[in-house]
């Protein structure tokens, strides 16, 4: 494949440097990869080249995508490493390979079991480095290379680091990082090969029957948020990580010994405020049938007395009018004007043009089950993309997950509804529209999903918000994270820049003196 202009300039930072590369998903970080790894084989001919990714299918899109664009590909010796190959015929394999692929937990156990070592390796690229943070084990596998490597170099590949600068400046340490690259669809080498990206954030108004619902949940949450200050066991403004976190601090507590009275109920009423707050979310962002489903789970639950958190929950007056309410609307066939207004769009998109590729993503299973049964009746040819087993709905293996996509690929489907391990480096063919069922407010999960369209041709992306709900919030935390992602990034940059600087004239006043 003939580089981009952009794709050479990043490779040729990246032969001198340990580089972090954040690009769009869908402008050719494997490329770049590609491209180096050929040139640290050139220099090091014996050596090998170590390539990680999160997910299997992941690990074997890069392996195809290698196997066709190397170049004289049939010299080297291309493995990928897997789970289900046991770890003796991995040491094996190792020792012919020259080019392997595999996901880092593969790798982690077989360097710590002493079973291979990393001296040999020239080149090591961690594909979603964003993940290389704390004990996971690209941050283990990253560690070892950099103490056993003869011929250094690591490439740092993700579409978005995150907006949190300690953060990224731990995957900066952890990977040895010395050069920053960052392109946007708006950077000057990179917009001559791009496709127009038309945005548009609909609003939708939050009906009122739905609005009586959160009257009553948002009255039991407040008496559930109102005890634990009463207690005084939180202080600050209180949102779900909050609770969260003051969670973990009382169980932490309870671990070490003290347990007081005040400790074990706070943890309960934490515990109670976070599936209240659940399903305020549900109500709010959701169809309704997703967030009866939640209410009836919570019910049987309580019934068959698995939690007294639930269990009080739902003996309270507030939840048992919240569930009439909501059951009676459920039974006379209302759902949350969001869902209408989805059938509409895509009805739309596929009137226009028969063999339109839609991409819908939606946080819950629940929801994307709904999406597909709703577009299926209105004669949509729709299909979900989920994971593998969770609680009620089976979920996909990665066989049916394979063959899903390949149905997309071939236009036997036009709508492909998906949670969110559609949004991570997947080959999902080009799309000509993204439909976000709610807002994110995670940076890098936006960019990762906005990233599937106007590739290879001019795509849409369309955002449904519900006004006045955390829908709302969590589009514009999202807006302002990405904003300021970049903004970290710059500063990362130039501050590996001054200490290149530093380190270079260092050198020079030793080699001087």
């Amino acid at each position: 494949m003939e580089p981009r202009a952009y794709q050479s300039s990043i490779v040729e930072t990246c032969k001198k440097h340990n580089c972090l590369v954040i690009l769009p998903t869908g402008m050719g970080k494997t490329l770049i990869a590609l491209l180096l790894a050929q040139e640290r084989l050139k220099l090091y001919p014996n050596s090998k080249i170590l390539l990680l990714a999160p997910t299997r299918p992941l690990v074997e899109q890069h392996f195809h995508s290698f196997k066709k664009d190397f170049i004289d590909s049939d010299r080297y010796e291309m493995h990928i490493f897997t789970g289900k190959i046991n770890s003796e015929k991995r040491a094996e394999i190792w020792k012919k390979a020259q080019i392997i692929f595999s996901t880092p937990q593969c790798i982690h156990n077989d360097v710590e079991k002493g079973i291979i070592t990393l001296n040999q390796v020239s080149l090591l690229i961690e594909d979603e480095c964003h993940r290389c943070l704390k004990n996971y084990s690209y941050t283990y596998v990253s560690k070892e290379y950099k103490e056993q490597a003869v011929h250094e170099r690591i490439l740092g590949l993700t579409a978005s680091p995150g907006s949190d600068k300690e953060k990224v400046k731990e995957i900066c340490e952890n990977l040895n990082i010395e050069a920053v690259e960052v392109r946007t669809r708006d950077s000057e080498d990179v917009s001559p090969y791009i496709q127009k990206l038309t945005y548009d954030l609909i609003k939708i108004e939050f009906p009122q029957e739905l609005r009586d619902i959160r009257v009553l949940l948002k009255a039991l949450y407040d008496k559930k948020i109102e005890e634990l200050q009463n207690r005084k066991l939180i202080f600050k403004q209180v949102t779900k990580i909050t609770l969260l976190e003051l969670q973990n601090k009382l169980r932490n507590m309870v671990i070490h010994g003290n347990k007081h009275f005040n400790i074990l109920r706070g943890i309960s009423i934490c515990a109670q405020a976070i599936k209240i707050a659940h399903a305020l979310e549900l109500l709010e962002t959701q169809t309704l049938e997703t967030f009866v489903n939640y209410m009836n789970d919570m019910y049987n639950q309580a019934k068959e007395k698995k939690s007294k958190g639930v269990m009080q929950i739902v003996n309270s007056n507030y939840f048992q009018d919240a569930y009439l309410l909501s059951t009676k609307l459920y039974e006379q066939g209302f759902e949350h004007p969001k869902l209408h207004k989805l059938k509409e769009i895509v009805q739309e998109e596929i009137k226009k043009n028969p063999n339109a590729k839609i991409l819908i993503f939606s946080q819950y299973r629940d929801s994307v089950s709904k999406i597909k049964e709703e577009l299926k009746a209105k004669g949509i040819k729709a299909e979900i993309f989920i994971g593998q087993a969770k609680k009620k709905l089976t979920g996909l293996s990665q066989k049916e997950q394979q063959l899903v996509l390949h149905k997309f690929k071939q236009g036997e489907i036009n709508a492909l509804i998906a949670t969110s391990i559609g949004e991570e480096g997947l080959d999902i063919p080009e799309v000509n529209l993204v439909i976000f069922y709610e807002p994110i407010p995670s940076a890098i999960r936006k960019i990762q999903r906005a990233g599937r369209t106007a590739r290879l041709k001019p795509g849409k992306l369309i955002i449904l918000m519900t006004q006045g709900t955390r829908d709302e919030m969590y589009h514009w935390a999202s807006y302002h994270k990405e904003r300021k992602m970049y903004s970290i990034l710059d500063q990362v940059k130039n501050d590996l820049k001054k200490q290149d600087k530093d380190s270079k004239k260092q050198k020079s006043l030793t080699s001087f003196s």
